[in-house]
Formats: C-alpha cells, sequence, structure tokens
C-alpha cells in the first residue's frame, strides 16, 4: 500500500516556535496540501462530509501539527513503564481497535512538535528509576510508524534513546514504510514490533494496514538493520478454523525469516476484547463489520480505570493460550513470549 499522505492539515501557531512544526508547514506547502489554522486541536472544525460517518473517515485522514502540553506519561503494562506521546491517531481502520473509543469524536491524527519537552521529561523517568532500565512504549495511541515518514518524530526518539543509558524504546505497526528508520543510530535499545494475525483477521477487520507480506519484508530489513524484532499477535481471535488460521501465520512468519539472527525475538499474545462503549462506536462506524462481539458468550473482566471489558470465557481462553503457544514453540523454540493477555 501507498504510504500516508493527509488530504487535509491543520497547524496549532504554537507549533511553528518548534523547528519541526516550520519544517512540517514548509514540507506540506511544497506538497500542495490543503493546510489550515486551529487554536488547538480541540478547536478543529470543519472536517468535510455529508454525514457523520463520511466525516470520521475524512477525519482518519486528516493530520493536525501540534504542541503536546500534559507531559505527565502514561503507564503502559505490560509492554514498558511508560507511553511515550509522539503521536495520537490512526489512518487504518482495524475495526477492533481500542482507539475506537478512546478517541472519541476527534479520531483525527496528531503529531507532536515539541520533541525537547517530551525528551526531557522522560529523562526525568530514567533518572527517576536508574539504575533499573526504563521502558518507553511510542505507539500506545498510534500507529506511529504510519506518518514517521513525514515527521520523523520517531526516528528522532530511537535515537534519542539510543544515547541514553538506561532507556528502551518500543513501539508496534501494520504498517511496512520503514525505509527510513534502517540507518537510525538505535544502538540496539529500540525493539521493533510488527502487528500480525491469520489472514482472517487481517482479510476482514484489518482494512487500510499494510499486507502480512508487506510487514514481513519490513520485518526482515529492520532485523537486517540490527534492530532487536518482536511480534505482537493481537488480536487472537477465535474465527473458523482458527487453529489451522494460526499455525498457518506462524509457518508463514518463519519462513520468512529464514536466514535472519533470532537470538532476540518476542511474542505477545493479545486476546480479542471489547468493552460496551466500544461495540457501540464499532457497530456504528463499520454497520457491516463481521467482528463477533456477544456479551452472552464472553467473560467480564474489570479493566483499568474501572471500565470492564469481555474477554473470552476462561477455558476459551486458555486453549488459545494453549494452542498459540504450541506453534510459537515450534516454530521458534529460542523465542521468547513475553505475556498472554
Amino acid at each position: 500500500m501507498e504510504a500516508f499522505i493527509p488530504q487535509l492539515v491543520y497547524i496549532e501557531p504554537q507549533a511553528l516556535e518548534y523547528p519541526l512544526g516550520r519544517e512540517l508547514k514548509e514540507k506540506f506547502e511544497r506538497m500542495g496540501l490543503e493546510i489550515r489554522e486551529t487554536t488547538s486541536h480541540n478547536q478543529v472544525r470543519g472536517i468535510p462530509g455529508d454525514n457523520e460517518l463520511q466525516q470520521y473517515r475524512n477525519a482518519k485522514s486528516t493530520l493536525v501539527v501540534g504542541v503536546r502540553r500534559t507531559l505527565k506519561f502514561d503507564t503502559s503494562k505490560p509492554s514498558a513503564e511508560y507511553a511515550i506521546p509522539l503521536a495520537t491517531g490512526c489512518m487504518g481502520h482495524c475495526h477492533y481497535c481500542y482507539l475506537q473509543t478512546t478517541l472519541g469524536s476527534k479520531p483525527y491524527i496528531r503529531t507532536y512538535v515539541n520533541l525537547d519537552d517530551i525528551f526531557e521529561q522522560a529523562v526525568k523517568y530514567m533518572e527517576e528509576r536508574k539504575p533499573e532500565i526504563t521502558r518507553f512504549e511510542a505507539a500506545c495511541t498510534s500507529d506511529i510508524v504510519g506518518i514517521d515518514h513525514l515527521t520523523h518524530a520517531l526516528k528522532k526518539t530511537i535515537e534519542f534513546i539510543g544515547e541514553t543509558e538506561y532507556g528502551q524504546l518500543r513501539f508496534v505497526t501494520k504498517f511496512h514504510h520503514v525505509d527510513h528508520l534502517l540507518d537510525a543510530k538505535h544502538n540496539g535499545k529500540t525493539r521493533f514490533r510488527f502487528s500480525v494475525n491469520s489472514r482472517y483477521v487481517i482479510k476482514h477487520f484489518e482494512p487500510g494496514t499494510s499486507s502480512f507480506d508487506e510487514r514481513l519484508e519490513a520485518a526482515r530489513k529492520v532485523a537486517r538493520a540490527g534492530y532487536p524484532l518482536g511480534f505482537i499477535v493481537a488480536p487472537i481471535y477465535r474465527h473458523e478454523g482458527w487453529k489451522e488460521g494460526y499455525h498457518e501465520l506462524f509457518e508463514r512468519l518463519a519462513k520468512s525469516l529464514e536466514g535472519i539472527n533470532l537470538n532476540d525475538l518476542t511474542f505477545e499474545l493479545i486476546q480479542h476484547r471489547f468493552t460496551k462503549p466500544a461495540k457501540k462506536v464499532i457497530m456504528k462506524r463499520y454497520p457491516k463489520t463481521k467482528l463477533e462481539m456477544d456479551e452472552e458468550n464472553r467473560k467480564y473482566k474489570w479493566g483499568r480505570y474501572g471500565i470492564g471489558k469481555y474477554v473470552y470465557q476462561t477455558d476459551e481462553a486458555a486453549e488459545l493460550e494453549k494452542t498459540i503457544r504450541e506453534s510459537i514453540h515450534y516454530f521458534f523454540p529460542s523465542a521468547e513470549i513475553q505475556y498472554f493477555t
């Protein structure tokens, strides 16, 4: 698929006080993109569309260049200690994505240009925890790789973390536009992870993202560039033929990675879950989705901030975990499975 280019760009005036903000404005002007001013992302108005669904889809093609004002980082368990805020929003249309509800009525993409402020805060967190390592997750609220060919904010962050003694960076992506990141001076401190899934899940629930084969080619590139490599299997979804589908996934994955050093390979496993608010939003935005979200078939589990989620029944989740773990151990006997949740 082609790399993301926004149809509409909003720029906060304060963003132009930073070198990256001015650089992006000049870049987008040269590209001939429509640029509008907004006092803040909360004041974005005028996204085109005759109805809410059209406006939602157009918002997914809208980029807001702004300043990150809240510098307190959220926690990011179990993958990292903190989420480092580089961007918010995603151009993908994954039906199951938790951003459906966390971004609410503002699904446009935001990129932050005050990177020095963000890095300064990251240093404070590392100082508080040293000599322990502090891991930062860069993809909690976005697919940062999907826009970084435009902003290079992620590349700057990789090189910033690469120079630290007690920091590590992690992010996950469904996009393959990684070429500009291959020469980054990461010093082995950034784990580059790709989201993978069965053919059924990618076909039915992940429109607007790179194909499985494109992701695998990108994974080979970053592994050859010396990045520690990882894969997130999420959401693990019980569809017809799911056992065969996931076995094939790991078989294809193993074949694609032949000849690559996999001594430091990790997997993270996340079963499908949804909340009642998410279900309502998903059905509104993707009314023809095949995504199964029947509360009667699920177990209710309390989540962060007191918001419960529906996961698979205990025996079904156990079967998922056992099946996936066995496939990983078979094809990648030296890999680390970091968690199943």
